[in-house]
């Protein structure tokens, strides 16, 4: 029983891992802001960790498009939020 909890322990961290590297790749290193994997798990991330990847992204993109959705000023879609 021991060793199956332990298995199943390592497949979720794997997993959370996998999904955190793939979140932090979408709002650093992206070359497309509108990625819909990225857009998905930004949308899933607690607000100040959410907050934190929508200023990555504006810094990586914002002069050049509009903002992806979760990252829109509420007044506003067409600008980032703050």
């Amino acid at each position: 029983m021991k060793k199956l909890l332990r298995i199943i322990l390592i497949v979720v961290i794997v997993v959370i891992a996998g999904i955190g590297q793939r979140w932090y790749s979408y709002v650093t290193n992206t070359n497309d802001p509108f990625d819909e994997v990225g857009i998905d798990l930004q949308s899933y991330m607690p607000a100040p960790i959410r907050h934190w990847g929508c200023m990555q992204l504006k810094k990586n993109f914002g002069t050049k498009t509009l903002p992806p959705y979760g990252c829109q000023a509420p007044d506003n879609g067409a600008s980032w939020v703050e």
